[in-house]
């Protein structure tokens, strides 16, 4: 009773500073909206025609989103939700070369509980099996920042920074990359493979699965429904480039990276280009339906440190979740999710259903990776099964109900048999305006498989998590 009045409490006090956090925003106005015939001044004053333009205006930079300056770009605010790769509509018009800033930040409130059973572990003294005491309180915030160019038509730059982060305290730059839809020379087979293509070349966040375009992203959490992130959280950034084809609906995309997280001319024998492929349907059948299914490989034969699986330096949203006492926030900054330990070698592969019918949505994962290190002589194999259902209700969807049921299994090097974890997540959000969002969830998760002598044996966590998300 005591948790939920605390939570009850801290949600009162976040849906009210939301609207002040919302003047804030940026001031720059999107195209006026749709005026009901009903709602058009009789109009004998010659001044009241454009004040009344005006208002319309300021209203939908905060009801819409501001106007979209640059082209080819998933918005951060509520118009960038179930939005994938970015499409061939320009959705801004040229003129001339144009900068433009953006941001989000997140904080949220946390109130969850663990436990387990294994036996003791004493290490110079100190029991490594221990559980860390933890309960109700704030999470550190954190914050992106992310800088947009247009350089010319069709061609931009993005460039994102983590300003403060959960493994990071430091500013430090998550991506930085080109994009270009429109072929800048003036050849008409190029100009025309360009109605189709799109080639983006930079160090970025790689395209395997549909999952990571749902993820929390350290600071940007506008388009997560829920608070955590898949328990085999499959997000990496890699230096190399991709080639997409989008035509009718049909996607197809063929990727080359360099395998890890960090550049490096250094141990060439011990390291190669990653491989990844992706293609793909996603159409709107009529006005309520839209269907998208999507298949991704992704396959990385040598590697020093392959990071497909632990490439989110960022950190988990349950903080400190089965760890010991003598974990750090920073060091142990992956508390909740597993990490397959593929180091050296990974082939997996993602399936990926969304269908949106009106208010529903729905969207899967089935996927499947094998791998090892360098000190093994077989691959390991895991697989991992989720499924999100999402109701968006109100006008233009601004509040929405959602659960999630996920499970991962498979084998870690070091442990007889296959362990792994499953999770339940049910909460909702309101959008305060398109730049504000409000979530809270509650979560439950179980290990299995895990041996006596491990930490994680018979291991549990559950409770209550609030979240504030801000995004421009």
């Amino acid at each position: 009773m005591k948790s939920t009045l605390r939570l009850a409490t801290a949600l009162t006090v976040l849906l009210a500073a939301a609207p002040a956090a919302a003047q804030q925003g940026p001031a720059e106005s999107a195209p006026p909206a749709t005026v009901p015939a009903a709602t058009v001044p009789a109009a004998t004053d010659p001044a009241a025609a454009p004040a009344k333009t005006e208002e319309q205006e300021a209203e939908a930079s905060w009801k819409k989103g501001r106007t979209m300056r640059i082209q080819y770009l998933r918005p951060l605010d509520k118009r960038g939700l179930n939005v994938f790769e970015t499409t061939k509509e320009p959705g801004a018009e040229f003129k001339g070369f144009a900068m433009d800033f953006g941001a989000a930040f997140t904080s949220q409130l946390q109130d969850l509980k663990h436990e387990n059973r294994a036996l003791p572990n004493i290490v110079n003294g100190v029991d490594a099996n221990k559980l860390q005491t933890i309960g109700f309180g704030f999470n550190n915030s954190t914050a992106n920042a992310v800088l947009h160019a247009q350089l010319a038509p069709g061609i931009r730059v993005q460039l994102t920074s983590y300003l403060s982060a959960r493994h990071h305290n430091e500013t430090w730059v998550k991506d930085g990359y080109i994009q270009i839809d429109k072929s800048p020379i003036d050849l008409a087979p190029l100009k025309m493979l360009f109605e189709i293509a799109t080639v983006r070349i930079g160090h970025m966040e790689i395209n395997y699965g549909d999952a990571h375009f749902r993820r929390s992203d350290n600071g940007n959490a506008m388009y997560n429904p829920f608070v955590g992130n898949y328990i085999l959280d499959a997000f990496t950034t890699e230096i190399g480039g991709e080639v997409y084809l989008k035509v009718n609906g049909l996607i197809a995309m063929g990727a080359v990276t360099a395998g890890e997280l960090r550049g490096t001319v250094l141990t060439p024998d011990q390291r190669g280009p990653s491989l990844i492929g992706k293609l793909g349907v996603d159409r709107q059948l009529n006005d309520k339906l839209r269907v998208r299914l999507t298949g991704s490989l992704y396959q990385a034969n040598k590697a020093m440190s392959n990071t497909l699986y632990s490439g989110d330096r960022a950190g988990s949203r349950y903080y400190w979740v089965m760890e010991n006492t003598a974990a750090t926030e920073t060091a142990n900054y992956t508390s909740g999710a597993l990490n397959p330990g593929f180091k050296n070698k990974v082939r997996a592969f993602q399936l990926n259903p969304f269908v949106k019918f009106g208010g529903f949505e729905l969207f899967g994962v089935v996927e499947r990776a094998n791998g090892k290190t360098a000190a093994e002589a077989a691959d390991r194999v895991w697989k991992q099964y989720a499924a999100d259902a999402v109701y968006r209700f109100l006008p233009d969807e601004a509040a929405y109900v959602a659960v999630r049921y996920n499970k991962a299994t498979g084998a870690l090097a070091g442990i007889a048999g296959d362990v792994g974890a499953n999770r339940w997540q049910a909460g909702g959000g309101w959008f305060v305006t398109a730049n504000v969002l409000a979530k809270a969830e509650y979560v439950t998760q179980k290990y299995t498989g895990f041996p006596l002598t491990n930490i994680r044996n018979g291991g549990r966590f559950n409770g209550f998590m609030l979240e504030g998300v801000v995004a421009f």
